[in-house]
């Protein structure tokens, strides 16, 4: 080996050692950073958020943010999916400050709609900021020494596989991966979605037809435009044939049995559930799959859980229920006050976001989540749709041809597939090309860690304003005899009561307790309505432990008690969606 090839090779060998030493450097060391407002300028744990994350992703980032934050998280699998996978859900808290099952708690999910995927990045960036911040934004501290959140970034973990790892449309699948002979003829998924010329893509078909209704715009060569009834001009006609597809099993029709049959995930909730007959999408009966039915069984176990938070796309939209007119009367005055004063804070703080309610602004839903936490479980819940084309040049309007334009200007072309020939078994010769599935319904990668981020503040306000009980007052005031009496007032400092109208009229949640312990005998026990017109409720039973059906958002309770005898007692306010809060005199 001459002296020129030794010195190359060991410059080279130079470089492969240096290179990792001076990549980790940067990202450990203090001196090359800036921190941005809100931002953590050096993470334990390093993740982009332009991308998506598969399945084992994901898995690698919970399991990253629990190693390095043990005294902040917890993470477990709350159930497996129907091909085995494990549903992950991060508890996000500090365990220092309290039993994170006796907090106040939001829980929060995504995804459950296969091709929706982007929720699981949103939830996933609100676990990690939280704990990369917990020792960076005062605001964050208190937080999570106050309240829990549970995060389950993907509940339906085989659908999400089937979208990234197969061709797809930016709509299909929408289901899991439990297969369903649509079309009745004793075979499953010989039909469907297909990627007919082996691309990797599922695009669109089209066809030179002198009677077609539409044509190539002369301006942009990828777009079709329709021709006005009656035009006429000297340029090529093609009818559009719709989605890449095959007629495999001969029966004269095209895409009406996929490989992932149809069934919705969100019409499989045990409230207002209804068969496939009248919504569309049901499959055999409430909680009939695993994921959903696993979700549910946490949930139950949690009767902490104030709020909820479901991630879909898209629309921009922060949704509320009921999901069915049918719904209406679940939905009183007092907790659509609630959810309004949310709601349209959502919208001040998520551009190009609208606040609305189900039934009223989009259509019916039975037997949707949305509606199964706030019906059967009296939580304050929210689904908001991911993506909005208001993003495109920050504006409403404009349409598909926005699409087009903003592929061109900002993507450069990389989330096209431009038209080329392809010989249809049944078509004859066609042409296939259009937009693959990463765009319209899914962030570009730039945009997506911005809208996590104040889709993440959305719920954080949201959490913030699940109950926060303070004991404001405690008075005694002597009655003669050897009797007192005890004055104590509750207040709840956040605007979500302890208790929703609907589970009040419905007891859902077991009622707040107010227990007096210690030194003096409790003679009797009393809810104090009106002090100054002395209006009481007096409990009869245990009256040293009184029972309060309510403690609203921004209100106070006052509970009384005459009592004989002296000495220290401790006063304790037990909520299940409210925590425990005591004081001593």
């Amino acid at each position: 080996m001459n002296l020129k090839k030794l010195s190359a090779l060991l410059l080279i060998s130079a470089w492969a050692f240096c290179f990792p030493l001076i990549s980790t450097a940067q990202q450990g060391n203090p001196d090359h950073f800036f921190r941005a407002a809100g931002s953590p300028e050096n993470p334990k744990v390093n993740v982009a958020w332009n991308k998506y994350y598969s399945y084992s992703g994901i898995q690698d980032v919970l399991q990253r943010i629990a190693k390095a934050y043990p005294d902040l998280t917890r993470l477990e699998s709350i159930g497996k999916s129907y091909e085995g996978r494990d549903i992950w859900l991060i508890t996000v808290s500090n365990f220092k400050n309290g039993d994170p099952d006796r907090k106040p708690a939001i829980y929060i999910d995504g995804n459950i709609h296969s091709n929706e995927i982007q929720g699981a990045e949103f939830s996933l960036y609100t676990a990690w900021y939280l704990t990369e911040n917990f020792d960076q934004i005062d605001f964050i501290k208190e937080l999570l020494n106050e309240k829990t959140f549970y995060i389950a970034p993907t509940i339906n973990p085989d659908g999400r596989e089937h979208y990234m790892r197969k061709p797809n449309t930016a709509s299909s699948p929408r289901s899991g991966v439990i297969p369903i002979d649509n079309d009745r003829d004793q075979l499953v998924g010989e039909d469907g979605y297909y990627d007919i010329n082996g691309d990797g893509h599922i695009t669109q078909m089209r066809r030179k037809n002198p009677n077609g209704r539409f044509r190539i715009d002369p301006d942009d060569a990828r777009r079709m435009i329709p021709i006005p009834p009656g035009a006429e001009g000297d340029y090529q006609r093609y009818e559009l044939l719709g989605i890449e597809s095959i007629d495999q099993d001969g029966d004269g029709s095209l895409g009406e049995d996929r490989e992932v049959g149809y069934y919705d995930p969100n019409r499989d909730w045990g409230w207002n559930w209804q068969p496939g007959y009248i919504q569309g999408g049901a499959w055999k009966y409430p909680f009939s799959q695993p994921e959903n039915r696993a979700v549910m069984e946490f949930a139950m176990k949690r009767p902490n859980i104030a709020a909820a938070q479901s991630y879909h796309n898209s629309g921009g939209m922060i949704l509320r229920g009921p999901g069915a007119q049918e719904d209406l009367p679940t939905y009183d005055r007092a907790d659509v006050q609630v959810y309004d004063a949310i709601g349209q804070k959502g919208e001040s703080m998520i551009p190009g976001y609208r606040y609305l309610v189900v039934y009223k602004d989009l259509y019916s839903v039975f037997g949707g989540e949305l509606d199964w936490f706030h019906g059967g479980r009296g939580v304050f819940t929210y689904t908001n749709e991911l993506w909005t084309n208001y993003f495109y040049y920050n504006q409403q309007g404009g349409g598909q041809n926005t699409q087009y334009d903003f592929e061109k200007d900002l993507l450069f072309g990389d989330a096209f597939v431009p038209w080329k020939e392809y010989d249809h078994p049944q078509y004859g010769k066609i042409e296939v090309g259009g937009f693959k599935k990463n765009i319209g319904r899914n962030h570009p990668g730039f945009l997506l860690e911005s809208d996590a981020h104040r889709n993440m503040a959305f719920t954080i306000f949201h959490a913030y304003h699940t109950p926060k009980l303070v004991i404001q007052s405690i008075d005694e005031k002597d009655l003669g005899g050897g009797l007192k009496e005890i004055n104590v007032i509750i207040k709840n400092e956040r605007l979500i009561p302890t208790h929703s109208s609907h589970d009040v009229k419905n007891k859902i949640e077991r009622p707040d307790y107010v227990t007096l312990s210690g030194g003096p005998k409790v003679i009797t026990g009393m809810l104090v309505d009106n002090p100054d017109l002395n209006n009481v409720r007096e409990q009869t039973f245990s009256p040293e432990k009184m029972e309060v059906a309510n403690i609203p958002g921004n209100g106070t309770v006052h509970v009384r008690w005459i009592v004989s005898g002296s000495g220290r007692y401790t006063i304790t306010v037990d909520s299940a969606k409210g925590g425990l809060v005591s004081a001593s005199k």
